[in-house]
């Protein structure tokens, strides 16, 4: 009787083993099907990726740091009006809030921008080191070629 089960069940499991299509065995193809969700899974991810490539260290220059929230505000607004082609950042890290400018991947650009400012602002204005944000375009355009 155990002979005859393990005959039935070998057979059982030999003729499921060969039931996979012939015509794509024969020839060595795979079939592959996959959810289409996959696929925006994958370019969700890239742009993930993406996004944090852009976020690089760098460096602002700094205009004011301060306690006064309105003398912070102020300072922001003028620097936006005089300097528009640059991006103007407002941070706080208790108890001060910190003025500051531009995205530069290195201190030399930086140190320009600190000289043109210095004739439009009192106090000191520094170059610091920042976690800086990269435009695609601004990123494209810094590429070195290999």
């Amino acid at each position: 009787m155990k002979h005859l089960i393990l005959l039935f069940s070998g057979l059982l499991i030999g003729g499921l083993a060969m039931a996979q299509d012939a015509t794509l065995a024969s020839n060595g193809g795979v079939k592959v099907v996959k959810d289409s969700r996959l696929d925006l899974l994958i370019k969700k991810q890239i742009y993930i990726n993406t996004l944090a490539i852009r976020n690089q260290p760098g460096f602002r220059v700094q205009v004011i740091s301060t306690n006064k929230r309105n003398e912070a505000n102020d300072v922001k607004a003028r620097a936006m009006q005089l300097f528009p082609d640059y991006r103007t950042y407002m941070d706080y890290q208790a108890p001060y809030f910190k003025v500051r400018i531009g995205d530069f991947k290195t201190r030399e650009e930086a140190t320009e921008l600190r000289e043109k400012m210095s004739s439009s602002f009192q106090g000191g204005i520094f170059v610091v080191p920042a976690i800086i944000n990269l435009s695609p375009e601004k990123e494209a355009g810094n590429e070195e070629s290999y």
